[in-house]
């Protein structure tokens, strides 16, 4: 038995250094309630992801560290895409990295399960790009319009089904069909240290500050100031954080 518990507590060690290396970041630990069986199949299925990387980082434009890639993930224009080390890309991730400026990832980026990026809308017309800080984690079903331009800071998290939408179609003329009006795009900026809520819709020309957080299904139409709280349709200023 003192020898099972001796095991057990050698394999968290070496397993939160192992991770706290993998995720830079100083004095991350795994949960201690955590079975030697349960970190084993978190170790293999990790394993796997990594090995399913190899060939995706060879595509990447450059790349720093691991990659760790879920089943079914789909990337077009990989060349155009810029990875810092430890990027998780889930089950089902969607990215198509056609742009003028690509897409850029930082350090320790998670990516959830079948969320999708997108930066082009037509080949006509070809979108900014995507920016994304260190430490940013996108959950389930995040969907990303980079046509306009979306720059996400450092340390921020994402609900699932968070949507970005940075661009927008004009429809002043009756007459004319919308499709053939055009479209405005003025980008979507997310300041250090957000937390942006489930099911939250991010629209065109939003500027979200530093510290800010975003109420779980809000729509957010206009800047959010610093270290506030938004919610609502469309989100308004609930309190101050600080």
């Amino acid at each position: 038995m003192a020898t099972a518990t001796a095991r057990g507590s050698l394999l968290q060690r070496l397993g939160s250094r192992l991770a706290g290396r993998l995720k830079g970041g100083e004095g991350y630990t795994l949960d201690p309630r955590m079975s030697s069986r349960m970190l084993a199949d978190v170790v293999a299925r990790r394993g796997f992801a990594a090995l399913r990387g190899l060939p995706l980082k060879l595509r990447l434009g450059t790349g720093a560290g691991l990659i760790f890639a879920g089943h079914g993930v789909r990337i077009h224009h990989a060349y155009q895409i810029r990875a810092g080390g430890s990027l998780i890309l889930e089950d089902g991730v969607y990215i198509d990295a056609l742009s003028q400026h690509g897409i850029r990832l930082g350090r320790n980026v998670t990516i959830g399960k079948y969320s999708i990026i997108q930066v082009t809308g037509v080949a006509q017309n070809l979108g900014v790009g995507l920016r994304v800080g260190d430490h940013v984690g996108l959950n389930a079903y995040t969907y990303i319009g980079a046509q306009g331009g979306v720059t996400i800071g450092n340390n921020v998290i994402c609900g699932p089904r968070v949507s970005f939408h940075s661009e927008n179609h004009q429809y002043s003329d009756p007459a004319t069909p919308i499709r053939r009006q055009g479209v405005t795009r003025r980008g979507i900026v997310v300041e250090d240290d957000c937390w942006i809520g489930a099911a939250s819709v991010i629209l065109d020309g939003v500027r979200i500050g530093r510290g800010a957080v975003v109420a779980a299904g809000a729509v957010v139409t206009h800047d959010v100031p610093p270290y506030s709280v938004v919610g609502g349709v469309p989100a308004r200023v609930i309190k101050q954080r600080a």
